[in-house]
């Protein structure tokens, strides 16, 4: 720990903090209050991993439906048009939308070999973007004058590290950067965030295995084939069990 105590937070000149929790408990709210103050430059890894790592993967998704309608494949092939992601702190429609659902594709379902290739493609670029963060810290403070810091992570950091693991890489790195401040959820904050993820399921990123698991039961439970998942029903029956 880069603070050993209470106090030394509170005086010290540069305070830098990495936020981590579930998401939906307050991650980005609170960077952005922080951000808001004047003081202290918000490090989003969602929108790092969105633009730095995943951008030109989002981009060429984009190109390739392009490339499906007559009119746009031209102006697309004389290069008439440009079509960009947009993502941004608070809209990262974007990366969750490449990062699709696996499941029927008539129902805008990937097959389950394409969304484990872009869950991979998400896992490595969590981390380079994780490792990113002292980079980032100095970065704020000798372009930008920023000494406060907050490193906004994503909620699946628990998906990239193993915190059993002393030497885990990531943790190590971030501890030796920045105070741990874990964002804790109560059994009423994980009630209320499976309801609001069933009324409006999104993409999610998970440990391989778990994600392997999870695919062959709920395919044994419902006695379905891998191309006629309902994608929805898929992601809301994982994230429940998470």
């Amino acid at each position: 720990m880069i603070y050993n105590s209470a106090l030394d937070w509170q005086n010290a000149v540069q305070k830098r903090v990495v936020l981590f929790g579930m998401s939906g408990l307050g991650k980005t709210h609170v960077s952005n209050m922080l951000r808001a103050s004047g003081d202290w430059f918000h490090y989003s890894i969602d929108y790092r991993i969105g633009t730095r790592y995943m951008g030109e993967f989002i981009e060429d998704s984009f190109k390739r439906e392009a490339m499906g309608n007559p009119f746009l494949r031209d102006l697309l092939m004389s290069d008439s048009i440009k079509i960009k992601s947009n993502i941004t702190f608070d809209n990262l429609a974007p990366l969750s939308t490449y990062l699709g659902k696996p499941g029927r594709a008539d129902k805008g379902g990937l097959s389950i070999e394409e969304y484990r290739r872009r869950q991979a493609q998400h896992h490595r670029a969590e981390v380079e973007a994780l490792l990113d963060t002292p980079y980032f810290i100095e970065r704020a403070r000798h372009i930008y004058g920023y000494d406060h810091f907050v490193c906004d992570s994503g909620g699946s950091i628990c998906e990239v590290v193993d915190p059993a693991d002393p030497n885990d890489p990531v943790l190590s790195c971030l501890s030796q950067s920045a105070l741990m401040v874990w964002i804790e959820g109560s059994d009423a904050h994980t009630d209320e965030l499976i309801k609001r993820f069933d009324r409006s399921p999104k993409p999610m990123c998970y440990q391989a295995s778990f994600l392997d698991a999870k695919w062959e039961a709920y395919l044994a439970q419902n006695g379905v084939a891998a191309d006629d998942v309902d994608p929805d029903n898929f992601v809301r029956w994982t994230y429940a069990q998470a």
